[in-house]
């Protein structure tokens, strides 16, 4: 099955790209948290969101969540690793399944965390975003899961079943409330790694005044780098390069919200979320012509 849209991202760009796909009424589907967005639930007051004056982030995202179920629009919480632009279309790799696409949206955010030495030189040979989709790669193995987020946690203990050894790394202070919930054979490190080194291959881990041989790293980020995500995408500095019309330099792919740089904002982001969707719709409506 080939769907006409892919949306990848469940942030307030995703949702509004999601929402006009439906009413436009194309074969689209949303990857991404159903619990959305945590960056919302934060904000204490929102006073700048046109009609929804002084109304708090977990109410916003309340609002959000009620538009979805209204319009019976189902979040996937597969996590899309890689884009492949194919030609006529594009190949999303999630672990060994690959989903086709006319079009695709990238509504990924941002995140602040900064790569560690060596992340991107062995992406894919040893350091990888996803536990659910590489995990059997590393059965009675020695893995270590640099954790930024919840999900960290729980992708720890999944890797904690395959692997012969998991390492747990809290990267952030906030993670530090949640340790409750993983595996007790999960052992947890403190220190910070500052590089992660190997040959061909992911073999070792440096911290400042130590280092641990290691199989395999899997970084747990509420966002991977685009340049990451897919092959050939031009950016702006750390930013999805993109026109008004949401375009990349890659025909057929669109990116919106905070991927695409400042200001990041709630409004903004729904914003350029309706203009990806319609010029998606656009590019989907001038093929059909040309058949």
């Amino acid at each position: 099955m080939r769907y006409d849209i892919a949306i990848i991202g469940s942030g307030p760009a995703g949702l509004s790209a999601a929402v006009n796909a439906k009413i436009r009424n194309k074969n689209f589907i949303i990857f991404g948290n159903k619990n959305l967005s945590t960056k919302i639930e934060k904000a204490p007051s929102i006073d700048n969101y046109l009609g929804l004056y002084g109304i708090s982030g977990m109410d916003l995202k309340q609002h959000f969540v009620d538009h979805i179920n209204s319009m019976d629009i189902e979040i996937d919480e597969r996590k899309i690793t890689n884009v492949y632009a194919m030609g006529d279309y594009f190949a999303l790799a999630s672990g060994s399944e690959m989903i086709e696409a006319t079009t695709v949206i990238i509504a990924i955010g941002t995140d602040s965390a900064k790569s560690i030495e060596g992340e991107d030189k062995f992406l894919g040979r040893g350091v990888s975003y996803c536990a659910t989709c590489d995990a059997p790669l590393y059965n009675g193995k020695e893995v270590c899961v640099l954790g930024y987020n919840k999900e960290s946690i729980h992708e720890a203990n999944f890797l904690n079943e395959i692997a012969a050894k998991t390492y747990f790394i809290p990267m952030r202070n906030t993670l530090k409330n949640d340790m409750s919930d993983i595996d007790d054979k999960v052992e947890i490190i403190e220190n910070k790694p500052t590089e992660i080194q190997g040959e061909m291959l992911v073999n070792k881990l440096n911290f400042k005044d130590d280092s641990l041989p290691i199989d395999g790293v899997f970084i747990i980020k509420d966002s991977m780098s685009p340049k990451n995500l897919v092959p050939g995408l031009e950016l702006d500095g750390e930013h999805i390069k993109v026109d008004a019309n949401m375009k990349t330099n890659i025909a057929g792919l669109f990116a919106c919200g905070d991927c695409v740089g400042r200001p990041y904002s709630y409004l903004k982001s729904a914003g350029q979320g309706l203009t990806a969707a319609l010029n998606a719709v656009d590019y989907l409506a001038k093929k059909d012509r040309e058949k």
